[in-house]
């Protein structure tokens, strides 16, 4: 089966790549295996000054990679600029942070002196998804190649020249020959490589089924695994909460990247006594959004990034509404070339409903209507999923207090969950397990090795 990179907003066919033989993955993980331990070796103000070289790389090259990102996977031309800033920015804070977050820790024992100090594992396999094809890549790569690992990017099969793109900057900031390989290689692909023992560890931000797959390989290989998962983030807006600013976000969190986010605001629980003025508002806004080329800056709707996915997401939402739920406004395919679909709302969704119980990613949102905030903890908690949730409120004390009962790696208080280098970023349950970005993303692919030592 060929890689095919397709632009999602007219259908056109833009490269056609043969996936690598046998032959050739073996000869990649060979050079791999032969750079790692180099690397690690590799003092660290080297290496920071190589991803410092990355973060300026990347700034230079924004305009022409943003484009890239857009033809390739559909996203709005402004998002893409802002994803190849954010990539260059999570290079900086490794850069920064790298030597703290590597430090010796001294412990007091009954040695002389104990400590514990943090090596890179080696080869570190990163099965990456679409939706943000350089940001997922990089909030990975920078903390691993900073650290002394090596990286093996295996991308998704729709980007494969974001992904070429990728280790070409790396390539040209002067980072060694094998240290960070694209592979060129289908899904099927994927499980022979994990079981090469010159792979050391797995990362994979995807599905929950492909993180089933994933884990269960690994497992039997005794490889360490990062899961960052799918997602069906509870948006709880409160009677208190300030509606015309709550709104403003609901759209954004909901309709940035089409939908397509793992942390896009999906559930919106909503306290009835504020429901009717809220389903009002999100309406008005929601219709407010222009669904076009996503490479004019006028644009505010982007397509989905394939019409295999905006089918699935159709139907979902046929589904849900078979069962009862109410259509506010969207609800088709628009008409015409490319895999847009009309942003959607659909209201008094409840449980048992395909809406209820699966990822809707795409841009439709599904509305939920509560007593209190209670029942909206209740309701929130009761998904499968836990990535990230939350709270809208006029009291930041008591969205405070209902954050911390959200069952999800991310909690966010009259505030649009996100990714930030500086914050740790995972789930919990379906969601996935293992923290990426901050000094716990860092750690997560070093050996913590206890030194004790008797004077």
């Amino acid at each position: 089966m060929a890689i095919e990179s397709i632009n999602p907003a007219n259908g056109e066919k833009l490269k056609t790549i043969t996936p690598w033989d046998e032959e050739r993955i073996s000869s990649c993980l060979a050079r791999s295996a032969a750079a790692a331990p180099q690397w690690a070796a590799t003092p660290l103000e080297a290496r920071c000054k190589i991803m410092t070289r990355v973060a300026r790389l990347l700034r230079e090259r924004r305009d022409t990679l943003a484009r890239l990102i857009t033809l390739e996977m559909g996203k709005l031309i402004t998002e893409a600029r802002a994803e190849v800033e954010k990539c260059a920015l999570v290079c900086d804070y490794y850069v920064e942070n790298g030597a703290g977050f590597l430090a010796d820790e001294e412990i007091p024992s009954d040695a002389g002196r104990s400590y514990v100090c943090f090596q890179p594992l080696g080869a570190v396999l990163a099965i990456m998804p679409w939706n943000f094809p350089l940001w997922q890549v990089f909030r990975f790569a920078a903390p691993a190649l900073v650290a002394g690992n090596a990286g093996l990017l295996k991308h998704a099969s729709n980007v494969p020249q974001c992904a070429l793109a990728i280790e070409t900057v790396l390539r040209d900031a002067g980072l060694p020959e094998g240290v960070f390989s694209t592979l060129m290689i289908t899904a099927s692909q994927v499980e022979g490589v994990i079981a090469d023992p010159r792979v050391h560890a797995v990362t994979l931000t995807g599905s929950e089924s492909a993180g089933r797959q994933v884990a269960a390989c690994a497992g039997r290989h005794l490889k360490k695994t990062v899961l960052e998962l799918g997602g069906s983030d509870p948006f709880i807006v409160l009677a208190d909460a300030d509606l015309e600013e709550t709104v403003r976000w609901a759209v954004a969190s909901r309709f940035l990247n089409a939908g397509q986010s793992c942390i896009a605001a999906k559930r919106f629980i909503v306290v009835e006594a504020i429901a009717d003025a809220f389903v009002d508002a999100f309406k008005t806004a929601v219709e407010a959004l222009k669904p076009g080329d996503p490479l004019l800056e006028t644009t505010t709707l982007a397509p989905m990034a394939r019409l295999d996915l905006r089918e699935e997401l159709h139907r979902q939402a046929q589904a849900t509404l078979a069962a009862g739920a109410r259509l506010v406004t969207g609800g088709e395919p628009l008409p015409g070339a490319g895999a847009f679909y009309y942003p959607t709302i659909i209201d008094h969704v409840r449980e048992g409903m395909v809406a209820w119980d699966e990822e809707l990613f795409g841009p439709v949102a599904t509305v939920i209507r509560v007593a209190d905030a209670a029942q909206a903890v209740a309701v929130a908690n009761g998904s499968r999923f836990g990535l990230g949730g939350s709270v809208w409120t006029g009291d930041a004390a008591h969205g405070e207090g209902i954050a911390r009962q959200l069952q999800c790696g991310a909690a966010f208080v009259n505030g649009m969950v996100k990714s930030d280098p500086r914050l740790p970023f995972g789930g919990v349950k379906a969601s996935g397990y293992g923290r990426e970005l901050s000094r716990l993303g860092m750690h997560e692919f070093l050996n913590a090795k206890t030194v004790w030592i008797n004077h």
